[in-house]
């Protein structure tokens, strides 16, 4: 597995939808939604159909197909 892409946030928390689209995982919000409720991204290795999704520094996100993000403190 490759080293993955840290990507810091101002808060302690930052939805995964806004995630995705900050650590250019994805190009824009439908695209975002769309991968989320389709059950391809996981937080922490377990399933998110939630973009909503309060995600944490620490936390590790992933889509089939793109870098692993892992979220730090900015």
């Amino acid at each position: 597995m490759d080293d993955p892409l840290e990507v810091p946030i101002r808060d302690d928390t930052i939805r995964l939808g806004q995630l995705l689209k900050l650590s250019g995982v994805v190009d824009d919000g439908a695209t975002a939604r769309e991968v989320v409720e389709r059950g391809l991204v996981t937080v922490n290795g377990e399933v998110e159909t939630r973009r909503g999704r309060q995600v944490h520094v620490g936390d590790v996100v992933e889509l089939e197909g793109a870098p692993t993000v892992r979220v730090t403190s900015g």
